[in-house]
């Protein structure tokens, strides 16, 4: 890792990453997940539909931006996922042939401190 916390990248799949970071309401829902929260969570903290809520989630699961962090009850009873953000902060460097991306990943620490001050 670099200093500060940041880890610079060369991503091979940049388009992939730059089309999930575009699509509407991705970086609602990454603002969102800085504790864990479920799908259904997110969708009415957000207030968009469920079914587009998945996909955004799919979307940013697969290029690394979300990550599912176990299972939990729901209020109806359910087991369901529950994802958080991987990062804070994403700069993207376009003054080469790709982009590159440098990412400031979350510690487990901040994960637990947040998670604290959330009760």
């Amino acid at each position: 890792m670099a200093h500060g916390g940041w880890t610079k990248q060369q991503e091979p799949e940049s388009s992939t990453l730059l089309s999930a970071l575009g699509n509407k309401y991705s970086a609602e829902i990454l603002c969102a997940a800085g504790t864990p929260k479920s799908a259904q969570t997110l969708s009415e903290d957000i207030e968009i539909p469920i079914a587009t809520c998945y996909r955004r989630i799919e979307e940013l699961v697969d290029v690394g931006l979300l990550e599912c962090e176990g299972r939990r009850l729901s209020d109806e009873g359910r087991r369901t996922n529950i994802y958080r953000r991987t990062l804070d902060e994403i700069e993207i460097d376009f003054t080469g042939d790709q982009p590159q991306f440098s990412r400031k990943r979350r510690t487990e620490a901040k994960n637990r401190l947040e998670e604290q001050r959330q009760r």
